[in-house]
């Protein structure tokens, strides 16, 4: 069988229409997607009829799979010869664990490609007509995650 590929998508911050255009052409084609609650359903009507869609959605207190199973489900599809999409909400390294998925799969020895995504961060401001940096004004931008792993007993956020 065919070696498999999964592809970590950042969807966009929830607006269908800024998921990029290479995001988009793998949703086309992809065997088999991997979703998560934030990403816009619509976007899943794109995907082909006999595609596998798996809501693997998370949220503070409930969660469909633990990140173990996603890791687990993604190595297995790939092995099985399948293109994985992991469709992420936002960007998929902008705390999106999608870094955690890429170690996994590299250490499994299968092959992934990241395509980037619109982070809420940036495109919810950029939406508003607030500006992040501003010559003269501004000219840095930080991003701090609003929760943490409960289980971190050294935060990192001051």
């Amino acid at each position: 069988m065919d070696d498999g590929i999964v592809y970590l998508v950042g969807a966009g911050p929830g607006d269908p229409d800024l998921i990029s255009v290479k995001g988009l052409r793998i949703i086309r084609c992809a065997d088999v997607i991997v979703f998560d609650r934030l990403v816009n359903k619509l976007l899943l009507k794109e995907a082909r009829k006999d595609a596998v869609l798996i809501d693997v959605g998370k949220s503070r207190g409930s969660r469909q799979l633990s990140q173990e199973s996603i890791n687990k489900l993604l190595v297995q599809e790939a092995i099985n010869g399948r293109t994985v999409l992991r469709l992420k909400g936002g960007d998929p390294f902008i705390f999106g664990r999608g870094s955690e998925e890429a170690l996994v799969l590299m250490d499994n020895g299968i092959k992934f490609e990241i395509v980037p995504g619109v982070t809420s961060a940036i495109g919810v401001p950029a939406y508003a007509g607030i500006p992040l940096t501003h010559r003269g004004i501004s000219s840095k931008v930080t991003i701090v995650t609003g929760s943490q792993d409960p289980y971190n007993e050294q935060s990192a956020i001051d």
